[in-house]
C-alpha cells in the first residue's frame, strides 16, 4: 500500500475550506515521497499553499485551472528542495472519482514535473463532499489518503472483504467499515516481549492481517512467566519467531514480516515508514527515542505503553502504566520529560562504546515485570488503537493506571510549541530531511 500522509487537522481544513465553494477549487501541497526496497511507501505532505482568486484561469462549478505562472513558481520552489508536488482539486459534487479532464491535465503536468523534479514522486489529491481520493499524478497508481493526528483517517476500504462470521460480534460493536479497516492497515509491533505479545495476540485475534514485527533478542527462561505464546522448547528461539506462531495458530491468513534486527539501528526503524500504525513495546529509552521522533517526522501514528513495579525489601511500593498516542496535535515523549537523556546516551552506544564510556559503570539491572499487569496496559493500549484508527468511540489518548489503587485516569500533556520533535520547529513532517537520533551501520 502506497500512502499520501498529512496531519489530521490539514486534511479537515482542506476539506472544509475546499468544498465549501460551489465552484472547483485548487490547492497545491508540497512534501517528500519515501520509498522501501524500491517502492513507494508514503509520500509526507510538508506545506499547503493555497492560490488566492486571480490565481485561477478559470474556474466554475465542473472545472478549475490555475495559472501557469502559478504553477510555475510553485514547480521551481519544488525544484530546490527536490519536494514532491500534489495538485489538489474539488468535485463540490457527488462524482468520487477522477474525471476524463483530470486525465488530460495530469498528463501535461507529470511531463513537466519528471523533467524538472525526477528525483520525487508526484501526486494528485481529489476532495469530494464523500471521499479524498489521490493517485500518483498522470498514472492509476492509487495512493491511500491518510489523516494523522487525534484521530486517524485511514482512508475508504470498501473494496476490502470481509467473509464469514468470525468477526460477526466485532462488527456488531464497530461495523463492517470498522472491520475492513482492521484488515487493510500494516501494524508495527516493536518489542515482541510482556506487552508486545499480549498487543500482538490481541491484534490477531481482532483480525489484524499485515503485521511487522521487530525485536532483536531471544526467548530466555525467565520471560516465561509473561510472554504470551511461548513455552520452555521455545528457550534459545527468536522472539519474533515465537510471536509469528502464536499470530498463525490464531489466524493462518496472516501476512507477517519478522526481523530479529534492533529498531536503534537507522536502516531498521525506517523500515516502520511502509507501516499504518506501530505499537512500541520497548524497554529501552533509546529506542523509544527512536521511535518517539520516527512517529511525527514521518506521520506515523504510534501508541507507546509501559509498566513499572517499584520495590523495597521486596515488597511493592509503587506499581505504574502508561500508554498514549504519539501522533501530531499530541504531546510527544520529550513533551512529556519521560526520556531519560543519559540514558537514551547509553542505550545508542554500541557495545564497544559502552564498555569504553568511563562514565557508565555497572550493567542494568531487569525490572520486575507481572503478566497481569502487562496485560492491563497492552489492551487499555489496544483499545485506544480501536478510538483512534478505527472509530470506537472514546477520546482517551493518554492513560495512567495505578495498580496500588486500581485508578485508571485520562491525562492531557500540553505539546511544546517548540518541541525538537513533536512542533512543526522541529521533526515534525521533516521525513527525509532530517536524521532519526538512530546508530547508523
Amino acid at each position: 500500500m502506497s500512502r499520501l500522509v498529512l496531519t489530521w487537522e490539514l486534511l479537515e481544513q482542506l476539506r472544509g475550506e475546499l468544498l465549501r465553494p460551489k465552484e472547483e477549487t485548487c490547492a497545491i501541497l508540497l512534501g517528500r515521497s519515501i520509498n522501501i526496497s524500491g517502492r513507494l511507501a508514503r509520500i509526507v505532505v510538508q506545506e499547503c499553499i493555497r492560490p488566492e482568486i486571480a490565481d485561477y484561469s478559470q474556474r466554475s462549478p465542473i472545472a478549475a485551472q490555475l495559472k501557469p505562472e502559478f504553477v510555475a513558481g510553485v514547480v521551481q520552489r519544488a525544484r530546490l528542495a527536490k519536494q514532491s508536488v500534489i495538485f489538489v482539486h474539488t468535485h463540490p459534487f457527488p462524482m468520487n472519482r477522477f474525471s476524463k479532464v483530470d486525465d488530460e491535465g495530469e498528463t501535461a503536468l507529470a511531463a513537466l514535473l519528471e523533467q524538472r523534479i525526477p528525483e520525487a514522486v508526484h501526486a494528485a489529491l481529489l476532495l469530494t463532499p464523500e471521499q479524498s481520493l489521490a493517485r500518483v499524478l498522470g498514472k492509476s497508481q492509487t495512493l491511500t489518503v491518510v489523516g494523522c493526528g487525534i484521530k486517524i483517517d485511514c482512508g475508504h476500504q470498501h473494496s476490502i472483504e470481509v467473509k464469514g462470521v468470525r468477526y460477526d460480534r466485532q462488527v456488531r460493536a464497530f461495523g463492517l467499515s470498522g472491520q475492513r479497516i482492521i484488515k487493510a492497515l500494516r501494524i508495527g509491533i516493536v518489542g515482541l516481549g510482556g506487552t508486545g505479545s499480549i498487543v500482538l495476540q490481541s491484534l490477531a485475534h481482532l483480525g489484524a492481517e499485515d503485521l511487522l514485527l521487530l525485536d532483536p533478542d531471544t526467548v530466555e527462561e525467565s520471560n516465561l512467566n509473561r510472554l504470551v505464546g511461548a513455552s520452555p522448547k521455545d528457550v534459545g528461539r527468536p522472539k519474533v519467531d515465537v510471536a509469528k506462531d502464536l499470530a498463525l495458530k490464531i489466524n493462518q491468513h496472516i501476512s507477517i514480516e519478522v526481523r530479529q534486527e534492533s529498531v536503534l539501528l537507522d536502516s531498521v526503524a525506517k523500515r516502520l515508514i511502509d507501516s499504518d500504525f506501530v505499537f512500541c513495546c520497548t524497554d529501552s529509552h533509546g529506542s523509544r527515542a527512536v521511535l518517539n521522533q520516527l512517529a511525527y517526522q514521518y506521520l506515523i501514528p504510534m501508541i507507546d505503553m509501559g509498566v513499572v513495579i517499584a520495590t523495597k525489601n521486596e515488597t511493592v511500593t509503587h506499581i505504574a502504566a502508561r500508554t498514549q498516542l504519539l501522533s501530531p496535535g499530541m504531546a510527544c515523549m520529550v513533551c512529556g520529560n519521560l526520556l531519560d537523556a543519559e540514558e537514551v546516551r547509553r542505550d545508542l552506544l554500541t557495545d564497544f562504546e559502552r564498555k569504553s564510556d568511563p562514565y557508565i559503570k555497572g550493567d542494568i539491572q531487569p525490572a520486575p515485570a507481572v503478566i497481569s499487569l502487562n496485560g492491563t496496559i497492552a489492551s487499555l493500549a489496544v483499545t485506544m488503537f480501536l478510538n483512534t484508527a478505527v472509530g470506537v468511540p472514546g477520546t482517551a489518548r493518554h492513560l495512567n493506571y495505578n495498580g496500588l489503587t486500581g485508578h485508571c485516569r485520562p491525562a492531557y500533556c500540553h505539546p511544546h510549541p517548540r518541541c525538537v520533535v513533536c512542533s512543526p520547529h522541529g521533526a515534525l513532517t521533516r521525513a527525509d530531511d532530517w536524521p532519526l537520533p538512530a546508530r547508523q551501520e
